[in-house]
């Protein structure tokens, strides 16, 4: 009998973030409320287009409700009851949402320029929502980096050199942050239309059962080598976390089944939970997704995303094969082999379903042959997986499994709409400022005109500022401060994005504050600090420095 395949459909987001569990009632208002939005972002994004203000303000609206009902605010919280803090902040988002639909007339042409008194308390209610949104969805790195960028941005005028700027009235600040070139600007507009089709397509994955296969297929293929679960984490994660968008949904989506496997067979702990977290992170600089970090690539450099695709492709092969081969070297060293036969799926069965790759196969088609909108693309991925989910009646995706695969894809779009809103405080504070220019110009004299220096300094820094922090939003720092720096030293537009992308998303393995090996040791039960040391043994060697030269 094969080894059991864990049933990615039945893991919930509540196991990815510490969500509330509510009764019957509670359960079906949080329901209702994530179809209503998935319906409404397919709505716009495929039948009819609205107003970019409506659209940005209707999807924090509906993720800002998420969250406040669904994650606590502070622990011992009661996780099966809202907390009257918690209507107060759903109120904090409503009622500026709605006041910038009133005055919406008149609101565009005072917004950061002229505002009146109203408009300056209305924006700073908002504000404060959201870095509450953006503390239970990410943790309170981010939070106080956004913070401290806000006040930046009124105290700028009583700071030395470089860092000085003729300051701004509060009012000016808050209400420019509640704006398109803010809160509401680029990164907001891609967790709206690109990474929500994406995160739907996760939730789809998983509900027809293709995000299973994954598992099944790479158990089938390597399952039997020497540290064969490992290698079966590593292929997994690579397939499932090229659509996650997130390392630690990556490493719980997986990692609940691998690590376990891992350690049946004797991988220590630790290790188990390094070799995940280190897969899973490499998801996100895998196509065809790569997370959301690449769709806000492409549309800061104004390019089309397969080209995007196209660049990360060798990096992406590389940092695996140097996975692969240092879980090779650990499993020869410790003497450990790969599953028995009668643990693993039948090869010649499991190739027979290969259709199930078909999916991930029509993204690939409409990206990179067809060269259709992602939207689109992404559209056509998720009909995919209803078709392909129709030839076995347990996967089949009935209306009931569609319904809750569209409130779930609501659910985990929370965690990114939250990073995308907090990383437009700090975009917008810098394109108002316009610190991001002497940012260039600190980078370049520290790195006296020589471009290697410049690209070591510039790794300490995305490091340094992805640790706890989601990737997007230390790539959406990133880009605005350091990229325009390494421009300047010759280097090309596109490759200096995607240099300062690596090390964001690196840094969620990168000790002190290494979200995704947390998460891994959480399931490994072992010390987070001893998984998130060895993440960078296990992705050391030639391979992985390779990756540092072509970049």
């Amino acid at each position: 009998m094969g080894e059991k395949v864990a049933d990615l459909s039945k893991i919930k987001d509540s196991e990815i973030m510490r969500m509330r569990e509510f009764g019957k009632l509670g359960t079906g208002i949080v329901f209702t409320i994530g179809i209503v939005c998935s319906i409404f972002h397919l709505f716009v994004l495929l039948i009819r287009p609205i107003d970019p203000w409506y659209f940005r303000c209707i999807h924090i609206l509906f993720t800002g409700v998420l969250c406040f009902l669904l994650l606590p605010g502070w622990r011992g919280a009661k996780m099966d009851r809202v907390h009257p803090i918690d209507y107060l902040f759903i109120c904090m988002i409503i009622v500026p949402v709605a006041y910038v639909f009133i005055e919406f007339d008149t609101w565009i042409y005072r917004v950061g320029v002229t505002p009146t008194t109203l408009d300056a308390v209305i924006s700073l209610i908002f504000i404060i929502a959201i870095l509450e949104m953006t503390r239970r969805t990410t943790g309170i790195a981010l939070t106080i980096i956004a913070t401290c960028f806000i006040l930046y941005g009124y105290f700028g005028k009583y700071m030395p050199g470089l860092l000085y700027h003729k300051g701004y009235s509060w009012a000016r600040i808050f209400t420019y942050l509640f704006s398109l070139d803010g809160i509401l600007g680029l990164p907001i507009m891609v967790s709206a239309a690109y990474v929500y089709i994406f995160v739907l397509f996760g939730a789809f994955l998983r509900g027809s059962g293709v995000g299973n296969y994954f598992i099944e297929f790479s158990n089938a293929v390597i399952g039997w080598a020497r540290g064969g679960p490992a290698k079966v984490a590593i292929i997994s994660s690579s397939l499932f976390g090229t659509v996650s968008g997130s390392s630690a949904a990556n490493v719980v989506g997986t990692g609940s089944f691998t690590i376990p496997m891992m350690k049946r067979t004797g991988y220590k702990p630790h290790f188990a939970g390094a070799v995940e977290a280190v897969a899973s992170t490499g998801g996100q600089i895998m196509p065809p997704v790569m997370g959301a970090g690449a769709f806000l690539m492409a549309e800061i450099l104004g390019i089309p995303y397969v080209k995007v695709l196209t660049a990360a492709i060798l990096p992406a092969v590389i940092y695996y094969v140097a996975v692969y081969f240092m879980v090779d070297f650990e499993a020869a060293k410790t003497g450990l082999v790969g599953l028995r036969k009668d643990q693993l799926p039948n090869l010649k069965q499991t190739l027979k379903r290969i259709y199930m790759f078909s999916p991930l196969a029509v993204l690939i088609y409409y990206i990179a042959i067809a060269l259709s909108s992602i939207i689109k693309a992404g559209t056509m991925a998720i009909a995919a997986c209803i078709v392909i989910s129709a030839i076995h009646a347990e996967n089949r995706m009935g209306p009931k499994k569609i319904i809750k695969a569209l409130a779930e894809g609501a659910k985990g779009a929370v965690e990114i709409a939250g990073t995308c809103a907090a990383a437009g405080i700090v975009i917008g504070v810098i394109a108002q400022t316009g610190v991001g220019l002497k940012f260039a110009t600190i980078l370049l004299t520290y790195a006296k005109d020589m471009l290697p220096l410049a690209l070591f300094l510039s790794m300490v820094v995305a490091i340094i500022l992805g640790m706890g922090m989601p990737t997007t939003a230390a790539y959406a720092i990133c880009a605005a401060v350091i990229t325009i720096g390494l421009q300047d030293l010759g280097a090309l537009p596109l490759a200096a994005h995607l240099f300062v992308f690596y090390f964001a998303c690196i840094s969620a393995i990168t000790p002190p504050v290494a979200l995704a090996a947390y998460a891994a040791a959480a399931i490994a039960n072992a010390p987070p600090q001893q998984s998130g040391l060895h993440c960078h043994e296990a992705r050391d060697g030639r391979f992985h420095r390779s990756l540092h030269v072509y970049f």
